[in-house]
């Protein structure tokens, strides 16, 4: 069956097409062709011609032009539009006028370095030039090291192997930073947030490391659509960029289908299982052998996802291996293989976290269903462009949760549709961030008297580290001193470079996985249910001090998921604004959290059929937050009774809390909410929204300056909800915000809105 005959069962499908909110007929789009420049080398341009290429898209042109011209530039197109070639023709370009130059590539990921390894290699080799391109990452073997080191043209790596690997060992490269002449920076939309605060940092280094050796590279970026992708790049490179943003790549027709799952309780505001609905409407499609992906919006839910998918491949009496998982957390070779099998077709289905959200090659997927909003409009496009990556008609399913963001983007599709709002957030001064790579800096290369590391406190900073026996300062520089390697101690995902290795000890111990320091808790405390490629384990010990849970092979009927307490102290204000019946403010909080309890979860049904307590330390974590504080006289203003106010505010947090990343490009995860009935700060009625990483990224300070339009959208999803009283879908489920809750928010709303 084709995909068109599935889309007409859909539409004639009463259960289904009733639950579809919009559905979206993406027109085909035909390409925009330009000349090569004259600036291109004439063998350069006989070799892309042979492969076929004998225009470029319009904006591969424009941007090829303007780096030929010496501008950094960040190319802003939707997903396989054929960005590799504005950075590939112009450093082949630059290789051929001299060949003693050198480029680095920057990927997110080493899947994607090795991707771009083999795309460039072939254009490459054909002009029989001795152009030499490597990768260099964890894998890459010791005994070919030195050979990239001083014959490798172009240098393929991550930031992590740039700050771990090859800056702190510049003095083995040097014909690299002598020669650097481009440095290309991919996925430019992906360094946001912590890990967007880290790569500016580990810039200022890089360009800090080539003005030592005397070169002065161009950057060349690219990123998918987002809100201010020029701002962004330029806060990450600290220099001015030029921005190509005029598309010219065809691409195939698409249907974009928004689906919110049927409401089984219309009081509570309860829908169908997203997972339920995502498996049966992925289902449709690898039942007449479509090849399809899933995405799921956490660990668990893929490995849930899988379970239930594999179950129906019996069922259709095919190999349950035709389906498999794909996360964060699996083994190396293990991903390269599910990506391989992707590619040749072995594999029919795939459930995926956002860790194939990026450009690694998978083939031609024709199906993506998102179980969940993905938490940006940015990573559902991203989502949905795996599938349809060549001309043919492709589909895009987006399941809305009950979550009160997903039921807002579900709801509005002309926000979804429109412009994005969102922006990437970053804060290279994070004072923790800042310091760990200030450290490296130095250990790389001594400062100067007065020299500038991205902010006017380096000279203070620099003092502290003398104080601490870090540094040493002599004849107008600061040397290091220290016996530590501090690259080591910093891991560019979080601001905690710890993790949880998992080791299965059913026959024999074997490391199947690591997790996270602060997810740690949360996911391998003894007791828990760890589930990995829909196989279960349990957690018999979690060893905290050595960072080790050891677990054993189980088959149970149910899942577990923990429970956790927080408590938020203000330490700084760094501006208060007052407002209407209120005040806004920004600072820096310390926030305590511990994980007090599970619960036991049946499979399919999805009910509570336990519950244990958990017995680990508090995590303390200095952050900042956003906060309202309302006028401490406020319920009698709004005649409530105090318990009214608090369930108003726990109904108003909640909303506040799942709005927020509208504003910021920020997943749901990355923000945490707080109400106070009488904070121990502000000893008035408060709500906290904090930054989940410690030293804060930025979020908090965005929320302060866009809080009109974050009351807004919390006013429009709390008024559009049809439930009485309250629902997980709005201000959050009766047990939590009481009967009143929902009413109660608005009043607190209104409040603000009517001065």
């Amino acid at each position: 069956m084709t995909i068109e005959q599935i889309l007409d069962i859909i539409r004639n499908d009463a259960d289904v097409i009733s639950n579809i909110t919009h559905w979206q007929k993406i027109p085909e789009q035909p390409p925009v062709f330009a000349e090569y420049p004259d600036a291109i080398h004439p063998e350069l341009v006989q070799k892309l011609k042979q492969r076929g290429i004998s225009k470029l898209y319009s904006h591969q042109a424009s941007a090829i032009e303007a780096i030929l011209k010496g501008k950094n530039v960040v190319v802003v197109t939707p997903t396989a539009s054929g960005k590799t070639l504005c950075y590939n023709i112009p450093v082949l370009n630059k290789l051929i006028e001299n060949p003693e130059s050198r480029a680095l590539y920057l990927f997110p990921t080493k899947a994607l370095s090795q991707d771009q390894l083999n795309e460039l290699y072939e254009l490459s080799h054909s002009l029989d030039r001795g152009i030499k391109s490597y990768t260099f990452d964890g894998d890459t073997p010791a005994s070919a090291r030195k050979s990239i080191r001083t014959a490798g043209h172009i240098v393929i790596t991550n930031p992590d192997m740039l700050h771990q690997g090859i800056m702190p060992h510049h003095t083995k490269w040097v014909k690299l930073f002598e020669c650097l002449r481009y440095v290309v920076i991919d996925e430019v939309h992906h360094y946001r947030g912590v890990f967007g605060s880290h790569l500016a940092n580990i810039i200022r280094r890089l360009k800090r490391i080539c003005k030592f050796y005397g070169s002065d590279p161009l950057f060349i970026c690219s990123s998918a659509t987002i809100g201010n992708p020029r701002e962004l790049t330029q806060k990450l490179l600290e220099l001015d960029v030029e921005l190509i943003d005029n598309n010219g790549a065809p691409r195939g027709g698409k249907h974009f289908i928004l689906y919110n799952p049927p409401v089984i309780n219309a009081e509570l505001g309860i829908r169908r299982s997203v997972v339920n609905e995502a498996q049966k409407l992925a289902a449709k499609f690898l039942s007449n052998k479509i090849q399809t992906i899933v995405f799921a919006r956490s660990r668990l839910r893929v490995e849930i996802l899988v379970t239930y998918l594999k179950e129906l491949m019996k069922k259709f009496k095919k190999s349950p291996q035709l389906v498999r998982g794909y996360r964060g957390g699996y083994l190396p070779l293990e991903r390269r293989a599910i990506e391989q099998g992707l590619r040749s077709g072995e594999i029919l289905g795939v459930v995926s976290t956002n860790a194939l959200e990026l450009g690694i090659d998978i083939g031609q997927l024709s199906v993506c269903v998102m179980a969940g909003y993905p938490g940006t409009i940015i990573s559902s496009w991203q989502q949905a462009g795996r599938a349809g990556r060549r001309t043919e008609t492709s589909i895009a399913i987006l399941v809305a949760s009950s979550a009160p963001l997903d039921q807002f983007i579900i709801n509005h599709p002309e926000y979804f549709f429109g412009k994005s709002p969102e922006t990437g957030v970053i804060d290279p001064n994070n004072l923790i961030i800042h310091m760990s790579h200030l450290k490296c800096a130095a250990f790389e290369l001594p400062f100067e008297d007065g020299e500038q590391f991205g902010s006017d406190a380096t000279p203070h900073m620099l003092a502290y580290l003398e104080e601490n026996g870090v540094l040493h300062h002599t004849e107008n520089r600061w040397h290091w001193t220290s016996e530590i390697y501090p690259a080591q101690e910093i891991s560019l995902r979080s601001a905690s470079p710890e993790n949880f290795v998992i080791i299965d000890t059913t026959k024999q111990e074997r490391v199947i996985g690591e997790v996270d320091y602060f997810s740690a808790p949360l996911l391998i405390y003894e007791h828990a249910i760890y589930i990995h490629e829909s196989r279960q384990f349990h957690v018999d010990k979690l060893d905290w001090e050595r960072r080790k849970a050891y677990v054993h092979e189980v088959e149970v009927d149910h899942y577990t998921d923990a429970q956790s307490k927080t408590n938020l102290k203000v330490l700084d204000i760094f501006e208060h604004q007052t407002i209407p019946g209120a005040g806004k403010a920004y600072g820096e909080v310390s926030v305590t959290t511990v994980a007090t309890a599970y619960k036991k979860i049946k499979f399919h049904t999805h009910e509570n059929i336990g519950m244990g307590n958990i017995h680990l330390p508090e995590l303390e974590m200095h952050t900042t937050a956003y906060w309202i504080e309302f006028n401490d006289n406020i319920h009698a203003t709004l005649n409530m009774t105090q318990e009214n106010l608090g369930f108003g505010l726990q109904a108003l947090a909640n909303v506040l809390g799942n709005v927020a990343p509208l504003y910021i490009m920020a997943d749901p995860a990355d923000l945490r909410s707080i109400p106070m009935v009488k904070a121990t700060f502000t000893q008035k009625p408060t709500i906290y929204i904090y930054d989940a990483y410690p030293g804060g990224v930025g979020f908090s300070r965005k929320l302060f300056y866009v809080h009109d339009d974050l009351l807004e959208a919390a006013k429009q999803l709390i008024l559009e909800c049809g439930c009485q009283s309250g629902c997980p879908s709005c201000v959050g489920p009766a047990l939590e915000v009481g009967e009143t809750g929902k009413n109660d928010a608005l009043k607190l709303l209104q409040l603000a809105f009517e001065n």
